[in-house]
């Protein structure tokens, strides 16, 4: 207790001036604990959601609803419709979600998922529904992270119900856009369409996300070739962090379309498995750029590395060179100063002039010697 106590007493000050100098947000190391600190053993406390909002697009090759609500309760009316119907719930509280998932018989274990945080992407049957769980990804552009949303997509018979965390932003609009069009796949299909064109939205935004960063990526690339610093190796580290949550999110998800490609699920129609193998192929291309992305960090770095130790061998060279110029007149200085009678040309009218002479002809023929070798 005592201990603890002392190391909080040191820490905290030394936190605070570490702010003050800006240390912190030079090398991230808040960004580190959130990215790294993740332990699937410790239930998560999840903050309830002040406010729940409901959209409900029901839909069939002739007719379309939109609706909106301020609760899950005016959804189920929508169960039965004869239609297909996609339950697009923002915000999650512990009891919305139980009730929405107890109304559409959806297994405990899947609202314990629903439910979770920084849970790894994944796709599960249970029950006669078939469940997918990812994460939508978005770049913020003044602190240059990317940031990720939890979703949660249930595929039922002629329901699909997705849980979002935030009810301000997702990808969906073009897919809502195309839903008002009596022409639209997606109002000719069944709900395994609809299901296949919110995955797709949710991968083809990782290529945005990545296209941003890839921007970032090239202008470092450019400051670390012709301006290389401390300040290039924190910015080094930083998009490096940014790449390990772009590879956390993108590889489950590869794992999570093979397995809906490999279900044998009455839920999906042999004509939409052609359409999750094209999810799968750009989850693979998404894949390989992030790769790729990686190699290029680690080949920054070691450029980097490179230029540093090059301005350091440059720094001693030019130190070798006066230490080597100022040696002949360090060595005649000292002959002359030394405490004897009789040393040659000690009283010569002209023996100072001889030894400045020596001093500055020697280092001048060393130079000369130098440059002639290719030494600088």
């Amino acid at each position: 207790m005592i201990r603890e106590t002392i190391e909080e007493v040191i820490t905290k000050p030394t936190k605070r001036y570490l702010r003050r100098l800006g240390l912190n947000t030079l090398f991230g190391t808040t960004r580190t604990k959130e990215i790294l600190h993740v332990n699937p053993t410790i239930i998560p406390h999840r903050e309830e959601a002040r406010e729940v909002r409901a959209y409900v697009y029901d839909f069939d090759a002739s007719h379309f609803e939109e609706h909106e609500f301020n609760a899950v309760e005016p959804c189920y009316r929508f169960r039965h419709s004869n239609r297909i119907s996609w339950i697009n719930v923002d915000g999650l509280r512990k009891a919305d979600v139980e009730s929405v998932c107890l109304h559409y018989e959806i297994h405990p274990l899947l609202i314990e998922d629903i439910l979770s945080i920084n849970q790894r992407p994944k796709m599960d049957e249970v029950e006669g529904v078939l469940f997918c769980l990812l994460n939508m990804l978005y770049f913020n552009d003044n602190a240059g992270t990317v940031e990720q949303e939890q979703i949660s997509i249930v595929l039922g018979k002629d329901f699909v119900i997705s849980f979002q965390e935030d009810a301000s932003r997702d990808v969906f609009n073009p897919l809502r856009e195309k839903l008002k069009l009596a022409s639209s796949k997606i109002r000719q299909r069944s709900a395994d369409y609809l299901c296949y064109s919110m995955l797709d939205l949710i991968v083809d935004n990782y290529f945005s996300v990545m296209e941003k960063l890839g921007d970032r990526i090239e202008d470092l690339e450019e400051q670390v070739i012709h301006n290389s610093n401390s300040r290039s190796l924190a910015r080094i580290s930083s998009l490096r962090k940014e790449l390990i949550v772009l590879r956390r999110n993108i590889i489950p998800v590869r794992d999570l379309v093979s397995g809906i490609i490999r279900s044998e699920s009455d839920l999906l129609d042999d004509r939409t498995t052609k359409y999750f193998k094209d999810v799968y192929d750009h989850i693979m291309q998404a894949q390989d750029l992030v790769d790729n992305y990686r190699d290029i960090m680690v080949t920054m770095q070691d450029l980097h590395i490179n230029n540093v130790n090059l301005r350091m061998n440059e720094v001693m060279k030019v130190m070798a060179i006066v230490t080597c110029v100022l040696a002949p007149a360090t060595v005649i200085g000292g002959i002359f100063g030394m405490n004897f009678d009789k040393i040659p040309y000690l009283h010569n009218d002209n023996g100072f002039y001889i030894a400045v002479l020596l001093m500055l002809l020697i280092p001048v023929y060393m130079l000369w010697l130098f440059r002639k070798r290719g030494w600088f």
